[in-house]
């Protein structure tokens, strides 16, 4: 069984060296508040409809404690979640929310140090009507998420390792980190000069 806790010691950075683009979220979803600490988990997806945010509300209730709730909004112009549904999921273990949409009572979470990474805020609050998607398929930032896939996200971007690959991801995601901690400056440029300018040859640059 892979140790999901052993993401948490990898950057989004290392993670998308050794995974393919269609893994790596947009950038338009980001921290919503400074210094906020990195965040690995597994996913519990949920959908919301547009201007509606009932299954994230009810997300807070069944996911389990250190899952990431990633969400799929309906739109931007209505916010899936306030101050008092973070510090209900904060409450309940959450680690965090990663939301392709907008929240409101941005002051709030950041005060109670609840990460979440979303397009923005907006002050207008959705309904609770629709019932969506609940821990099932969702498309986040461009990704295709599903239940257990491993979200790592932090101010360098968000990565999400597909459940099917988690062994494989991890060993070599721990790989290249050693390899870059074991790599002095001074190699890495003597590499990385002498690469770009066999590049410049090859292309016929003589400047």
């Amino acid at each position: 069984m892979t140790d999901v806790a052993a993401f948490h010691k990898l950057s989004p950075t290392t993670l998308a060296d050794v995974l393919t683009r269609d893994r790596v979220m947009d950038s338009g979803i980001r921290p919503l508040w400074p210094e906020m600490p990195r965040i690995a988990g597994p996913a519990y997806p949920v959908r919301c409809a547009p201007g509606d945010n009932l299954m994230l509300h009810a997300a807070i209730y069944r996911a389990a404690p250190g899952a990431i709730i990633v969400v799929e909004a309906g739109d931007l112009d209505y916010a899936v979640a306030g101050g008092n549904v973070c510090a209900v999921a904060q409450k309940h273990g959450i680690a965090g929310f990663v939301v392709d949409g907008v929240i409101r009572d941005l002051a709030e979470a950041r005060e109670r140090g609840f990460p979440v990474f979303a397009r923005g805020v907006s002050p207008i609050p959705g309904t609770k009507d629709k019932v969506g998607v609940l821990n099932g398929p969702v498309r986040c930032g461009g990704v295709d998420v599903l239940p257990g896939d491993v979200v790592v996200a932090d101010e360098e971007g968000i990565v999400v390792v597909p459940v099917a690959r988690l062994d494989a991801t991890l060993t070599a995601a721990q790989a290249r980190a050693a390899r870059d901690v074991a790599e002095t400056l001074e190699s890495w440029e003597a590499t990385h000069r002498a690469r770009i300018e066999q590049i410049l040859r090859d292309k016929g640059f003589d400047g």
